[in-house]
């Protein structure tokens, strides 16, 4: 997978170890929170304060013994003095995710 560039990207030392763990559990990569901070489109989820995107990454993998088409990622944060916070991230596992065009068609 293509990294896409941000400005100035999560790392390592930028996540809790809770929501690293979080992450793992999930089958989230940094790169893929990265890519869903620069190309995501809104969450309609999120609690005052709190700012959410969404992505929807082709897949066509393994995830605990099924194969997937689609990944969608939703990761969460706060803006703290103009630096990115993460706080949490979700992923679902399927096929035929909405993706921005059709959640903005409706």
């Amino acid at each position: 997978m293509a990294v896409y560039k941000l400005k100035n990207p999560i790392s390592e030392n930028d996540v809790h170890p809770h929501l690293a763990a979080r992450l793992l559990e999930r089958g989230i990569t940094l790169d893929e929170f990265n890519i869903t901070l620069a190309k995501g489109w809104p969450a309609d989820d999120v609690k005052e304060g709190t700012s959410g995107k969404i992505y929807v990454f082709e897949y066509e993998r393994e995830w605990l013994g099924k194969i997937f088409a689609e990944k969608e990622v939703s990761v969460y944060y706060k803006i703290v003095d103009g630096r990115v916070i993460p706080l949490t991230a979700k992923a679902r596992y399927g096929r035929n995710f909405r993706r921005k065009e059709e959640i903005h068609a409706l």
